[in-house]
């Protein structure tokens, strides 16, 4: 039953970052170039929470620190959109002072320590290297489309950001592999799809939603479209 709870948070945090991308490709498929929208950083912000949680219920390192690397570049680009300014205190507040709370409980409400941490004996010390090299490629990408966005005074999702996605998912994807773990299996073999959609967006391929010619669907697709900010 334990297990069963862990997977759950696990897969619902998959399920919000995968429903980030999503969000994002579909804006960019029907606008026909790569956006970024308020939307999928808000759910980043979710999303990552939520994996904070699962990688210390896993006691698994390389997912405690891929994600506390990126939190607060979510934020930033928030900043960037104009749609931190805009939100409420209090939740504001609240995603400011959580990875401090969630790395508190571990270390201070919890049996564990820095040095048991990342002792877990169910994992390889070759398999966390791994691992947490792959996450650092992963997320390697925020820090390379923050860097970007801060250039150009706005928040983007050039290029090079879908080719290091790419790659770094495919290191994650070994590491599932060798791990067991089906959250990240479902998570990089599902996102990979949408990685090279933004590249060939971002080439000025048509649109797959240029293909459809049924009336009521492309209404139903540009009005779901207006609806993501």
């Amino acid at each position: 039953m334990k297990d069963i709870f862990i997977y759950g948070i696990g897969f619902l945090a998959q399920f919000l970052f995968f429903g980030r991308t999503i969000v994002q490709w579909f804006k960019s498929e029907q606008e026909g170039k790569v956006l970024s929208p308020s939307l999928f950083w808000k759910l980043s912000l979710v999303a990552s929470i939520t994996m904070l949680s699962y990688g210390i219920l896993r006691n698994d390192p390389a997912i405690l620190v891929g994600q506390l690397l990126v939190y607060f570049i979510y934020v930033r680009n928030l900043h960037l959109k104009g749609a931190w300014q805009s939100m409420n205190f209090f939740i504001k507040l609240i995603i400011l002072t959580t990875p401090a709370i969630i790395l508190s409980y571990l270390f201070f409400g919890t049996t564990y320590s820095l040095n048991t941490f990342f002792k877990n004996e169910n994992i390889a010390f070759w398999l966390m290297v791994w691992g947490i090299v792959a996450q650092i490629v992963f997320i390697s990408r925020f820090f390379y489309q923050w860097i970007y966005s801060e250039n150009q005074k706005e928040s983007v999702l050039p290029l090079g950001f879908w080719i290091i996605s790419i790659c770094g998912s495919a290191m994650n994807f070994v590491y599932a592999i060798y791990r067991l773990d089906p959250v990240l299996f479902a998570a990089h073999s599902l996102g990979m799809f949408i990685y090279l959609r933004n590249i060939l967006i971002h080439f000025n391929k048509k649109s797959l939603f240029d293909r459809i010619n049924i009336p009521v669907v492309n209404k139903l697709i540009a009005y779901i479209s207006g609806k993501i900010k």
